[in-house]
């Protein structure tokens, strides 16, 4: 061999992890995600990884519905929503202001919550977020409006139902048992339900008019308005969806928590860390990533104090990156 030649087999092994990233980067998640859980049953045991897991996925599920509207918003309109999280909150009050104020029961205020959470993401967009980009807004006056509209948002909340918890009529105390498992009826549902929205988010977005159209607009938005697509209409449904997700991801949080103002900022960095773990503007990867940001969180407390436990998201998300920067399931692109 002459002197200076480089094998494969001389390669550095991050080379060779980012290639094979590369090249197949959902396969390559998926073992090491495989790896990690055998070398943690290995260690902690079956039911213990598996009880962590069951937890992890009702976590996972806010994460990934609050992620695929945030991802949807940036993917097409290029927009940074730092008020999603309150978003959030918004939902989870008004599902308050029907369940527990006016007594009517949970189901009535989870779509209520929805459908005044999607009503405020139509009103921003029309007398805020359309004419700011019909005036050639950048995307710094975007961010700080962003944040400016979450502080408003929070602080309306607060003046109205003050800073105290408050909690959502539900039954957190029954528990539900099977295969040796145990989770909270409650925990349960926000599982079923969430995992039910993403199923039906995936298959809108691959195999309806609309979806197609969105992931037409989230590709080239001015392609697709030369192709004849009626981008107006597609970007208020694109706020419909992301707004009404996160009006029930933040009434799935509640109803597994507790209400504060501050409950959709705490909940804001993991839901950036799935957008951007997943590949900014990807749906689709910001659906896997929440739910793989929550198994992990979870499962990190089985070596750590539950209080540490979100900052090992991070950890994963700068892994992640390091190895493979546009995120799992992104596109290389240029800014």
């Amino acid at each position: 061999m002459e002197a200076g030649t480089l094998t494969a087999a001389d390669a550095p092994l991050l080379e060779r992890i980012r290639e094979a990233a590369n090249r197949r980067p959902a396969a390559t998640a998926l073992a090491v995600l495989a790896l990690i859980v055998l070398v943690m049953i290995a260690s902690k045991g079956l039911h213990d990884v598996a009880q962590r897991g069951l937890n992890g996925l009702s976590l996972g599920a806010i994460y990934a519905l609050g992620a695929v509207g945030l991802t949807l918003v940036y993917g097409i309109l290029k927009l940074v929503n730092f008020a999603h999280g309150d978003f959030l909150t918004f939902g989870a009050y008004m599902a308050y202001l029907v369940n527990v104020t006016w007594g009517l029961p949970l189901v009535v205020a989870v779509f209520w919550a929805m459908a005044m959470t999607a009503l405020l993401g139509i009103f921003l967009e029309k007398v805020m977020w359309g004419p700011m980009r019909a005036r050639g807004a950048g995307m710094l006056q975007l961010l700080l409006m962003a944040i400016g509209l979450a502080l408003v948002i929070r602080y309306v909340i607060q003046f109205i139902w003050s800073t105290e918890l408050r909690q959502l009529d539900v039954n957190v105390t029954d528990t539900v048992k099977f295969l040796g498992l145990t989770i909270g009826r409650t925990n349960l549902i926000v599982i079923i339900v969430g995992f039910a929205v993403l199923i039906g988010t995936g298959l809108m977005l691959r195999y309806t008019l609309l979806g197609k159209r969105m992931r037409a607009l989230s590709d080239n938005l001015d392609l697709a308005e030369t192709s004849g697509v009626n981008t107006s209409r597609v970007i208020l449904w694109t706020w419909v969806f992301a707004a009404g997700f996160a009006g029930l991801a933040g009434v799935l949080a509640g109803a597994i928590t507790q209400l504060q103002p501050e409950l959709g900022f705490e909940l804001l960095l993991p839901i950036f860390a799935a957008v951007v773990m997943g590949g900014i503007g990807n749906a689709y990867g910001a659906l896997a990533a929440g739910i793989l940001l929550g198994l992990v969180i979870e499962w990190s407390t089985l070596f750590i104090d539950a209080r540490w436990k979100t900052g090992i998201g991070f950890v994963v998300l700068i892994l992640v990156l390091i190895i493979r920067p546009q995120g799992i399931f992104g596109r290389a692109r240029t800014i």
